[in-house]
């Protein structure tokens, strides 16, 4: 779907009039063309601070090297900075945040366009006293903050919270954080702990190379960007899809050299079916990918008892009863389920009533699956998109879908392919310290927390 203002902002002659008529004026943003990078932060200026006292530091160096980081402690006369990591854990009154300002107010005015910005800090429920825990409930304020004042740059801003003893686990976060493939995420906090154990490490085939990941509502959309996504990093993908999706289904696993499956997630015998089916084919799997759900919109007032139970049975209910037969016998030690949640979930939309109580739900199921799962290596994340350019959204009305594009700090709809990265990522063996976690994939949107 074009986005003319978008098109008009990033034009020679037509800037000029875009800025003149007070629009937004949205930049292109940087996207990954390929699959597995080994050195995602290869050319990169990259700038690497920390508050005093912080014990991040030597592990975020590691990780950005490891990513092939160019990296300074001062930004050098002449150089953009591409990618800023800073560590805040030293920051535990409220004094100690004008270590905050002092890192990022020179930078302000030299971050290259879609820079990418990473701060750690210390999670407010490991904190020792009061003061120390709002202290780091502060830095999140920044973040977002932060995001909203750089989002017209295409850049980006994220936070993760690190337990102590996880700031191991950084590598893979900054590796997704620091580079392009989070274009569309921004504003997020995402809570890094060793509780999941850790898988094998990336081969030089692809991160998912000899795992299997199973993809639902896979035909079209996100679900096909994803699917594509796993399939570059080496993933053998089962792609999964109801039979009116025959046709696209069946062109998308061909051309992934994948597998399909025609399969109603919402059927009683679906969830047998599908433990079955990867049973006998491959073993089992290693990526569940809840992607397949259904809109049903009408006011409360004017929904039938159907529509209600429709979206439910689709959207959680199915996904609930699909993990429990997988988790009996199907899904391996060391597996990952993402599922697809919304912005609707977070902040709830008109007219959607049944569509938020279901993503919502999701929020809370992985935050309440995730300690029982972490003794099996295994991890569960939920994905919230926001205004993503997909034939759904087209459907929209012009105002409404305008406002949807334009209300978030990049002044643009997402791509399928943006959600599909953070899904990937999240499906990946560097993030095994992540789970519990809902991620949102909206370019930092106004609503919403």
């Amino acid at each position: 779907m074009a986005d003319l203002l978008l098109r008009l902002a990033n034009g020679r002659y037509s800037r000029r009039l875009v800025r003149a008529l007070g629009l937004p004026c949205p930049v292109q943003l940087a996207r990954a063309a390929g699959g597995y990078e080994p050195a995602p932060l290869l050319g990169r200026c990259t700038v690497v601070g920390a508050a005093p006292g912080g014990w991040a530091l030597p592990a975020l160096l590691t990780a950005a090297r490891n990513a092939g980081a160019e990296c300074f402690d001062a930004l050098p006369e002449g150089r953009a900075a591409d990618t800023v990591l800073f560590d805040a854990t030293g920051c535990g009154t409220p004094a100690s945040l004008a270590s905050l300002y002092a890192a990022f107010q020179p930078l302000m005015r030299r971050l290259a366009r879609n820079a990418r910005v990473l701060v750690v800090a210390a999670d407010p429920a490991d904190c020792g006293d009061p003061l120390a825990a709002a202290t780091a409930r502060a830095i999140e304020g920044f973040v977002r903050a932060l995001g909203k004042e750089i989002g017209r740059l295409g850049a980006t801003a994220n936070l993760a919270r690190v337990a102590p003893g996880a700031e191991s686990r950084l590598d893979g976060l900054v590796r997704f954080c620091g580079g392009v493939r989070c274009t569309y995420v921004s504003g997020q906090v995402f809570c890094v702990s060793a509780k999941v154990s850790e898988t094998e490490p990336a081969t030089s085939a692809g991160q998912l190379a000899g795992r299997v990941a199973v993809v639902t509502g896979a035909a079209r959309g996100i679900g096909a960007a994803t699917a594509q996504r796993l399939a570059e990093e080496g993933a053998h993908v089962v792609c999964v899809d109801v039979a009116a999706a025959r046709d696209p289904l069946y062109e998308l696993a061909a051309r992934l050299r994948g597998t399909p499956l025609v399969l109603d997630i919402a059927t009683a015998q679906a969830p047998s079916a599908l433990c079955a089916f990867v049973q006998e084919k491959f073993g089992g799997i290693d990526v569940m990918v809840h992607n397949a759900g259904i809109t049903r919109d009408k006011t409360l007032a004017n929904m039938k008892p159907e529509l209600w139970q429709q979206v439910i049975a689709v959207n959680f209910a199915a996904i609930a009863a699909i993990d429990d037969a997988l988790l009996a016998g199907g899904l391996r030690d060391g597996g990952r389920i993402v599922c697809l949640s919304s912005v609707s979930g977070v902040a709830g939309n008109f007219g959607q009533t049944n569509y938020a109580t279901s993503k919502a739900a999701l929020i809370g199921y992985v935050a309440a699956r995730a300690t029982g799962l972490a003794a099996r290596g295994i991890s569960i994340n939920a994905v919230a998109p926001g205004f993503i350019e997909t034939p759904m959204t087209a459907k929209i009305p012009w105002i409404p879908r305008e406002a949807g594009r334009r209300l978030n700090a990049s002044s643009q709809g997402g791509q399928p392919r943006d959600v599909a990265e953070l899904i990937t990522f999240l499906a990946l063996p560097g993030s095994a310290g992540l789970s519990g976690n809902t991620i949102r994939a909206c370019g930092l949107a106004l609503i919403g927390a």
